[in-house]
C-alpha cells in the first residue's frame, strides 16, 4: 500500500521586491503562522526572496507572496502524483 503524503504541493517562488524591503524573517514568520503545511524554506535578501513550502493550499501562499511583490519562477509540482511515478 502506497504511503499518504501528508502535504501534497512542493510550492516554489521567488519574489522581487517593488515598492518595501523584504523581511524574509517576517514572510517565514508569516506563511508558518497562517498556512498549514512543512519544511518551509524563506531565503534571500532584502530585494529577492526564495520562498519553497509544502502545503495542501498552494494558492493560498502564492496570494499572500503576490502582496509582496513580483513573483515568478513558479513551480508546484504534485508529490503524490510524483510518488506514484506520474508525470506532473
Amino acid at each position: 500500500m502506497a504511503q499518504s503524503i501528508e502535504y501534497r504541493y512542493d510550492t516554489q517562488l521567488l519574489i522581487e521586491r517593488t515598492d518595501k524591503d523584504l523581511d524574509e524573517d517576517e514572510i517565514n514568520d508569516y506563511i508558518t503562522d497562517n498556512f498549514v503545511g512543512d519544511c518551509l524554506l524563506a531565503v534571500g535578501d532584502e530585494e529577492l526572496i526564495k520562498i519553497h513550502y509544502h502545503t495542501n493550499e498552494p494558492w493560498k501562499v502564492l496570494e499572500y507572496c503576490s502582496t509582496l511583490g513580483e513573483i515568478y519562477d513558479i513551480v508546484v509540482e504534485d508529490m503524490d502524483r510524483q510518488a506514484r511515478g506520474l508525470k506532473g
